[in-house]
């Protein structure tokens, strides 16, 4: 299965600021992506980051996951298609 997980707000904390190098992880829901991950599922990632700034966050968010432990697939800066979406304003 295909599962599409937004980043902010989702995987780690989601601040009103958008200095996105203060935001936390959350270890518990990692870990269970981390399981799906492994169980054969495909992981991508998708964020809003840079939409309304026009900044290109890339490298930066891909460091960012890397730091937090997380696995996955692919790492998209919009909407794609996916089998479920787990996003905070879905």
């Amino acid at each position: 299965m295909i599962f599409c997980f937004d980043i902010d707000g989702v995987i780690g904390t989601n601040y009103p600021s958008s200095d996105y190098s203060l935001r936390l992880p959350y270890k518990s829901v990692i870990a269970k992506i981390n399981k799906l991950y492994d169980e054969g599922h495909t992981i991508k990632l998708l964020t809003a980051r840079g939409s309304a700034s026009g900044i290109n966050w890339e490298e930066f968010t891909h460091k960012q996951l890397a730091k937090w432990g997380l696995k996955y697939h692919e790492l998209h800066f919009g909407k794609i298609h996916a089998d479920l979406y787990i996003d905070d304003k879905g």
